[in-house]
């Protein structure tokens, strides 16, 4: 038995996740435009969640965040550079360089059924094995121009099933898909 593989994550309006340097302040400005109190569905989908898997760069952003955002789940980092974890590193999270199919399955058989797969070459990692089950993506009303693209070059067409669409007062439209098999 495989694990279910989600992705929840805000793009620019052009399909940007960070800027070409890694840089997320775009989408801490627009965070001043939403009511306090709103996370747009995150901490539902969050508590869905048994294990993040992340590559190296959402890894080292996240740590640079006040404070820790995993909380206490395990955390996988997918790496083919870091050799070990930083000291800062929370308990829980550990590195890996497996390939995706086998990480999924290794997860699975230490009984982790849902895992929240985060990074722009991760996510593609993933879609490109077909691991992806379900994505949700929240698309932010600012063109960055350039910079780290969500979705890259794929070895075919990947078919989606759109589960769910939201139009946020505020400006963010987030749409929920099924990858179709």
């Amino acid at each position: 038995m495989n694990a279910r593989c989600s992705v929840f994550i805000a793009t620019s309006l052009d399909g940007y996740i960070a800027r070409g340097n890694g840089s997320i302040d775009w989408l801490d400005k627009v965070h001043a435009t939403v009511p306090k109190g709103e996370d747009c569905g995150y901490a539902a989908f969050f508590s869905t969640v048994d294990a993040l898997v992340m590559g190296r760069n959402t890894f080292e952003q996240a740590l640079s965040f006040p404070e820790w955002p995993c909380g206490t789940k395990p955390v996988v980092v997918l790496s083919n550079r870091l050799r070990e974890l930083p000291v800062q590193a929370p308990p829980g999270v550990r590195l890996t360089n497996e390939r995706p199919a086998a990480l999924v399955r290794s997860l699975a058989g230490q009984g982790l059924r849902h895992l929240y797969i985060d990074g722009g070459r991760t996510i593609q990692a993933f879609l490109a094995d077909g691991l992806i089950d379900e994505m949700t993506v929240t698309v932010i009303p600012v063109l960055l121009g350039e910079g780290r693209p969500l979705f890259g070059q794929l070895p075919k067409d990947i078919s989606l099933q759109l589960l769910a669409s939201k139009a946020f007062p505020f400006g963010f439209v987030q749409s929920r898909y099924r990858l179709c098999r």
